[in-house]
């Protein structure tokens, strides 16, 4: 199956492309939430609104294996993390889920997927390979080095850390959770702070403009 990376490059997928040592396949996760949120793609929904279709918001036990299914994948990566650092982190995140499993939330404060798309795509030639040690750039998720895939998507999150991840480790959590994993920030308000910013942009333009008439 071609990566997020291939697909968007218009890559064809090659057979002979090595597989990541700790990839997880998250197909499933995806497959349960669109069967829950059948129009969770939706543009003009946002992952604050309710479902279009009040009888079709999940019921407590569905969304309860959702996230089971998000916290068995994180808990599989801790069982193989290369460092203490990354088991902890992996460790954390299955301990905010168990929170969402025991008692369920009336509806996924996930991020939609037009908010994924969407994210700030870091350029692979800006990252650190190998050849900086340890001082290389690796995704807090899955702890690989991102120039280890030929393929590596990584996203920057518009969180205060601007953290950085691949898209295909984070994106689960995002579409479940829409929080940023480390910091734990809101991802819903990026909209509205983006347009805020650009407003503000737009008074100064009105400003300088007004200066020169004054």
């Amino acid at each position: 199956m071609a990566t997020q990376y291939e697909v968007e490059h218009n890559i064809k997928a090659s057979a002979a492309a090595p597989a990541r040592r700790r990839q997880i396949d998250m197909s499933t996760f995806a497959a349960h939430l669109d069967n829950l949120l059948p129009d969770s793609s939706s543009t003009s929904q946002s992952h604050h609104e309710p479902h279009n279709n009040p009888h079709a918001v999940p019921n407590p036990s569905d969304t309860s294996a959702l996230f089971r299914l998000l916290q068995d994948q994180m808990g599989t990566l801790a069982t193989t993390a290369p460092t203490d650092t990354n088991r902890a982190f992996l460790e954390s995140l299955v301990d905010a889920l168990e929170l969402d499993i025991a008692r369920p939330p009336q509806q996924i404060e996930g991020v939609t997927q037009e908010f994924l798309d969407g994210l700030d795509r870091v350029p692979r030639k800006t990252l650190k390979g190998k050849e900086a040690g340890e001082d290389a750039d690796t995704c807090p998720i899955c702890a690989e080095r991102y120039l280890d895939d030929q393929y590596c998507l990584v996203v920057e999150l518009p969180c205060k850390g601007r953290h950085r991840f691949d898209l295909e480790c984070v994106g689960p959590w995002l579409r479940g959770k829409g929080t940023c994993p480390m910091c734990r920030a809101e991802m819903g308000k990026r909209k509205v702070v983006v347009e805020e910013k650009k407003k503000e942009e737009g008074d100064e333009e009105e400003d300088d403009m007004d200066g020169l008439y004054a």
